[in-house]
């Protein structure tokens, strides 16, 4: 895509959301777009680029229907993301909300997109405009945009973890702090809990028994029983009493240190 697109494409969908009326109400104004089928957009140059950017969609998702593997999913959503880059800039910019129609779907999808293909800071960088506007995700994913976040990324994690790998902790806790304010079911809380408190395990196990140690070490009992009070069924019930024996190894490990004599003086002559 040259750079000369890639600012018509910024500007345009900054223009279709700004120029539209009742802009900043909770439902966006519509966005007029094209028949099914009917390729010659009319209308302004903000309309037919929505028109343009709405039958992209349209194509992407009728490829990735075609598509059975998983992986190769990913890997074609990893390739369509950067044709999407500008538009949703431009809906950044303007920080108008959306529009409707099959346009309006656009960013939603690429956040999730994001997710999938693993570009969580990314995707968050979405989340607060999402949220603020009142983004309605499109009704192939059956759940609100916090619910979507907060599952697919702890899940993601979690997966993480299943392959005995590691997980970025601070994009957990970023989606905390952007969704814990949000009404969601406690089972999709709780999977966020239990994979914020899982790496923050497996990050002490690393650490020196030090404060620090001790300091993560708490924080991570703290994310494990929180996610057991939301869901005991959840799974997290051994890292607890990991977590908890690792903490009593430090205590004893400290009161041995302090109990033991100070033998620097040497003996009398």
């Amino acid at each position: 895509m040259s750079l000369a697109r890639r600012h018509r494409d910024r500007i345009l969908a900054a223009q279709t959301v700004a120029s539209a009326p009742n802009v900043g109400a909770a439902t966006p104004a519509a966005v007029p777009l094209p028949a099914a089928g009917d390729t010659r957009a009319s209308g302004s140059p903000a309309d037919r680029a929505a028109a343009q950017i709405a039958m992209r969609l349209t194509h992407d998702l009728r490829r990735l229907h075609e598509i059975k593997s998983v992986d190769l999913k990913v890997a074609a959503k990893r390739e369509m993301l950067p044709e999407y880059s500008d538009w949703v800039k431009g809906l950044l910019n303007a920080d108008a909300g959306v529009g409707t129609g099959v346009s309006a779907e656009v960013l939603p999808t690429v956040m999730v997109w994001l997710i999938d293909v693993g570009a969580f800071d990314d995707a968050l960088e979405l989340v607060p405009f999402v949220l603020r506007h009142n983004v309605q995700m499109p009704a192939r994913y059956n759940r609100d945009a916090a619910t979507i976040v907060v599952e697919e990324i702890a899940e993601a994690a979690l997966k993480a973890h299943n392959a005995g790998a590691h997980f970025d902790l601070g994009v957990l806790l970023r989606v905390a702090e952007l969704t814990d304010a949000i009404d969601m079911h406690d089972q999709a809380r709780a999977k966020l809990r239990k994979a914020t408190g899982a790496q923050q395990l497996y990050i002490a196990e690393d650490m020196e028994a030090n404060a620090e140690g001790r300091a993560m070490l708490e924080a991570a009992l703290v994310s494990l029983k929180a996610a057991q009070a939301l869901n005991d069924r959840i799974g997290v019930k051994d890292k607890i009493k990991r977590a908890e024996k690792l903490l009593k190894a430090q205590d004893a490990a400290a009161a041995v240190t302090t109990t033991q004599p100070n033998n620097q003086g040497g003996s009398a002559a």
